[in-house]
């Protein structure tokens, strides 16, 4: 059991890539990473403290593997994370239960850490340092994810100042990797068998503006595109004011690139808008989806709104609705807007019950639902490439898979039917029916 640790991670893809590279660094140090807690000397919680309910799934994870240790199932508790970065100071005095608390900078010593912390003396039960930790690619990766797809954290970090946010106090401000650097990682990803490369940042637009590169991210997708063994590139988290025509063609010019793009709005009344202290009003967002759409034929659209953000009436909530219902995304999702100490809209007027944030949030995905039904109806007869993922629990279905069109864990999946196939393969399919936010396909010919 010495030396066997089991990794909890929380939050978002980039905390996962996170988690993966705590994970390698503790794999060469000579630790065994174990799928049950119950078989595990060291107990790693790696935190999510974006919203209220993130710190809540946190804090509850972190009791339910300290009830563990005390019933002999782990020996050390250590919490890692954002929520370790923004309360670990605090939380080390009200949870005794919990060995070691580290900062997000910490990542490359979590071995090193570790080990003082099981020494005969041990040291502080807090390290939470400047957060300005950016992983490279000599950082070792235990990948998470289906052996077939990656997540690849291209920069860390955010500058905006959104008002309702707290990435800045827990990450530090925006900063990119070197172009080389990246591409160094994807060829390594590739030759270990990674066919999609899902890019993620705080804000993927803005890859490469602060180490002065002109078009980053539209140059860093050419440059993936060039190697061998990628199949499909995905493109997450893209602020609206940083989407551009450059960015838009070489989605629609390069074949690998998925037509699809994750657009997070938050919002579309202005007044909203500024007091979120988004760049860009409803204006620019109603032109970068039509310019999006008229370049890159076919494109899905994803978005993410806060709903219930202090000032939003019930008018500018019915501004929010009516946008959804005319621009229907083929994706979307919605949070309730979080108070969060520390930030400004904390203190802003205006402020909405929870009751009726749960409410907005309801009315707004009821609209959605049948939206994605609709665009999913359309779908049926067309035929696309079908990523396979894992076998069916459906009998008429072999396998579970994803179509370009869907990104993992937050879109629907495709049921497909086919014949013998190794988990992995892309295979070409006709779209037979369609539920709310699921599509049902039969291979037609032979994967390419």
């Amino acid at each position: 059991m010495r030396n066997t640790v089991h990794i909890i991670s929380l939050g978002c893809p980039k905390n996962l890539v996170d988690s993966e590279v705590m994970a390698a660094i503790l794999v060469e140090a000579g630790f065994a990473v174990v799928p049950f807690p119950h078989d595990a000397e060291i107990l790693i919680v790696n935190t999510c403290a974006f919203i209220l309910p993130a710190k809540e799934e946190s804090i509850d994870e972190i009791f339910r593997m300290a009830d563990l240790k005390r019933e002999g199932e782990g020996r050390y508790l250590v919490v890692t994370g954002c929520l370790s970065q923004r309360y670990g100071s605090m939380l080390s005095n009200e949870m005794p239960e919990v060995d070691l608390f580290l900062g997000t900078s910490e990542i490359p010593r979590i071995a090193e850490l570790i080990e003082v912390m099981r020494g005969e003396q041990p040291g502080r039960r807090s390290l939470i340092g400047k957060p300005d930790f950016l992983m490279n690619s000599s950082h070792p990766r235990l990948l998470s994810t289906p052996p077939h797809t990656a997540y690849l954290k291209i920069a860390e970090g955010c500058s905006n100042r959104c008002t309702y946010c707290v990435i800045p106090l827990v990450r530090g401000k925006f900063r990119s990797r070197p172009l080389n650097d990246v591409l160094r990682e994807v060829e390594t990803l590739a030759q270990r068998g990674v066919k999609e490369i899902i890019m993620a940042a705080q804000e993927t637009t803005l890859y490469g503006s602060d180490l002065g590169y002109k078009s980053g991210l539209s140059s860093l997708l050419r440059e993936i595109a060039q190697i061998e063994g990628i199949r499909w590139i995905r493109v997450l988290y893209t602020y609206p004011v940083d989407l551009d025509d450059e960015l838009f063609r070489t989605i629609r010019d390069v074949d690998k690139i998925c037509n699809y793009i994750d657009i997070p709005v938050q919002h579309i009344d202005d007044d909203i808008l500024t007091s979120m202290n988004r760049r860009g009003d409803s204006r620019l967002i109603r032109d970068v989806i039509a310019r999006a759409r008229a370049i890159i034929p076919g494109v899905a659209l994803r978005t993410s709104l806060i709903v219930g953000f202090p000032g939003e009436t019930q008018e500018r909530f019915e501004r929010l609705v009516s946008f959804i219902k005319e621009t229907r995304f083929d994706h979307l999702g919605v949070f309730e807007y979080s108070r969060e100490e520390g930030t400004k809209a904390e203190t802003l007027p205006g402020q909405v019950s929870e009751s009726e944030k749960e409410f907005r949030r309801g009315s707004i995905m009821e609209e959605q639902a049948v939206i994605s039904h609709e665009i999913n109806q359309l779908l049926v007869g067309s035929t696309m490439e079908i990523l396979i993922e894992e076998e069916s629990d459906l009998p008429e279905y072999d396998y579970i898979g994803r179509a370009q069109r869907q990104s993992p864990d937050i879109d629907g999946i495709t049921y497909v039917q086919a014949g013998e196939r190794a988990i992995g393969e892309i295979v070409n399919c006709r779209i037979v029916s369609a539920d709310d936010y699921d599509l049902f396909a039969e291979e037609v010919m032979p994967a390419r």
